[in-house]
């Protein structure tokens, strides 16, 4: 592990998005939900070859097309799409229970893939693919675009470079009103907060660890008043081999939202905060003083840069890709055991669970 020990080296992390020196493939976004927008603002502002959408309401595949690649083809069925034999590398955004069929054609079809999060139901289906996509020689790897939210990403550098040395503590909360989600697919997810939301920190607390979660504990409650079908309340505490991390989230303040990010380390200290995940201050401590970093960027929409150009690179430079679909299942496996613990009021060894508890 290479090592930064003075404030000075503080300075010079690269945290932001990268983009491949020369490789601009043709790129096709399969769905175009709301989130899709995030992704397009992101791929136009880096200057990314987006060609083709679909999506099986091809108005608003059309109008997706119109506010950002004007010159894209519009599709409303994918298989169409696939038979292009020049998109290379394909997103698709289309909620889980459609994806992995999705995922399998464009495979078998020769493309490189970013699946959105959460990336299956099933780890054993997730396996499958990730077999598939090695059989076929592609690059399969899933949109975890909460490593590049500007204060999640300069603290994945931080560990990385050892400025804080071996991390033994990771303590993450968020507080905000998600109440957005009325009246949506999302309200019927029954654990909406531990599952769909809070893939992105089982995720990143993976990245502060050097080694897999060893058990997890996890509750969820009713906030009073609530109307909403799931629990807007959650909580979880990790035991690492050398270290332990806690989540908590409430999903129903109405006013005063705030998000913080602690870590400790052999050798200092990093803390993030502020009114929400797109407005962090971030501060390190060590032996040599406190520095503060005068942050770039914003999560929505520098996070889906970071996944589409860290696939990018990866294909480029023909390296293994950090937001390898492999690598993903482990964090899936984590937020399964969180969620089968709540359910159960047990606590539970990652990967002993394979599907999303119901």
């Amino acid at each position: 592990m290479a090592t930064t020990t003075d404030l000075d080296g503080l300075a010079t992390l690269a945290y932001r998005p990268q983009n491949p020196r020369s490789y601009r493939p043709q790129i096709a976004v399969i769905g175009c939900g709301g989130i899709s927008k995030y992704h397009l603002r992101a791929y136009l502002d880096a200057g990314y070859h987006v060609t083709a959408l679909c999506d099986l309401n091809e108005s608003v595949a059309q109008s997706r097309a119109k506010e950002y690649f004007p010159d894209a083809k519009v599709y409303r069925d994918y298989k169409q799409l696939l038979r292009d034999d020049a998109i290379e590398v394909v997103d698709i955004t289309t909620h889980p229970p459609e994806r992995p069929p999705i995922i399998e054609a464009a495979l078998l079809a020769g493309k490189h893939v970013l699946s959105q999060k959460p990336f299956v139901l099933d780890l054993d289906v997730g396996q499958r693919l990730v077999d598939l996509a090695d059989s076929q020689e592609r690059y399969l790897a899933v949109n975890q675009n909460g490593r590049w939210a500007p204060h999640f990403s300069y603290a994945r550098q931080v560990v990385k470079h050892g400025a804080i040395g071996r991390v033994c503590g990771a303590h993450l909360s968020v507080h905000w009103d998600h109440s957005w989600v009325e009246g949506t697919e999302f309200e019927h997810i029954k654990h909406l907060i531990l599952y769909d939301y809070a893939i992105h920190w089982f995720d990143i607390l993976r990245c502060f660890f050097p080694g897999p979660a060893c058990r997890v504990y996890a509750s969820t409650a009713r906030a009073p008043g609530q109307t909403l079908m799931p629990d807007m309340l959650a909580q979880a505490a990790i035991e690492f081999e050398d270290g332990q991390a806690t989540l908590a989230f409430d999903a129903a303040l109405p006013h005063g939202a705030h998000e913080k990010t602690f870590l400790s380390g052999t050798l200092g200290c990093l803390h993030s905060f502020g009114s929400g995940n797109q407005q962090q201050e971030v501060y390190v401590a060590t032996q040599h003083g406190r520095w503060q970093p005068n942050l770039e960027g914003v999560w929505f929409p520098d996070g889906f840069h970071g996944t589409m150009g860290e696939l990018l690179c990866a294909i480029e430079q023909q390296r293994p890709c950090s937001i390898d679909a492999r690598d993903n299942l482990e964090s899936l496996a984590l937020c399964f055991a969180a969620i089968h613990s709540a359910e159960t009021q047990q606590p539970i060894q990652p990967g002993t669970i394979r599907q999303l508890p119901q």
